[in-house]
């Protein structure tokens, strides 16, 4: 008997099982995807300020999270923090390293975005009275938001693709699901095509979504 005449009477136990792995992955995608983009946000506007001192300290930060794997990075949040007393439950420490990862990469694409505004439209908010801050918020940011919103949305889809790592660190997600359901039954090949369609269906949008905002940003308006 073949994997598929053996697989195809447990199919629904195992697209159930699958499914509630892809609810956790559907979390960790959002959690970390937040704290991505408050880090990158935050790290850009202040990559605006005269402060050499705040430049170099996220260079660093940016540059060691952009050179470690991220399956290091993982490791060292789970099992490096227990051993100095800190621990953390699989899915924080996934939403945590996956945010700090992305934050890293999305503090170049807020920098490259802020950077695109031309620099007399910062100096025009300030002839009317406006502060950096506010001048920022009201004036450069919204035109920035053009550049960054299509690299957000790809970085949406590569990060859920990249949160099967979290099952390194016993997170559990579509893909420790799957691993379990292997080690027991045995039957590789169709639930590894399950979960290749799960993550199909997950990420289209997505996809979708990055190739309908490029499309706009190159028409010269999102609305």
């Amino acid at each position: 008997m073949n994997e598929w005449s053996r697989a195809l009477p447990l199919l629904p136990e195992f697209t159930a099982v699958l499914l509630s792995g892809a609810i956790t992955t559907v979390r960790i995608t959002i959690g970390a995807f937040i704290v991505a983009v408050l880090i990158g946000l935050v790290l850009g506007l202040l990559q605006t300020f005269p402060s050499r001192l705040a430049r170099l300290g996220i260079r660093i930060y940016v540059e060691i999270f952009r050179g470690v794997p991220i399956l290091t990075q993982l490791f060292v949040l789970y099992f490096g923090l227990a051993q100095v007393g800190v621990k953390l439950d699989p899915i924080p420490v996934a939403v945590l390293g996956f945010g700090l990862n992305g934050g890293a990469y999305l503090t170049e694409v807020f920098r490259a975005g802020l950077q695109s505004v031309h620099a007399g439209q910062l100096e025009a908010a300030f002839m009317i009275g406006m502060t950096r801050p506010k001048a920022l918020r009201y004036v450069i940011l919204p035109q920035a938001m053009r550049v960054v919103l299509p690299p957000l949305a790809n970085f949406a889809v590569g990060l859920l693709k990249e949160t099967s790592l979290a099952s390194a660190v016993a997170a559990p997600e579509l893909s420790f699901y799957a691993r379990n359901l292997v080690t027991k039954s045995y039957l590789s090949g169709p639930i590894y095509i399950l979960v290749a369609v799960i993550y199909i269906a997950m990420s289209f949008p997505l996809s979708r979504l990055a190739q309908w905002l490029e499309n706009r940003l190159r028409r010269g308006r999102l609305t």
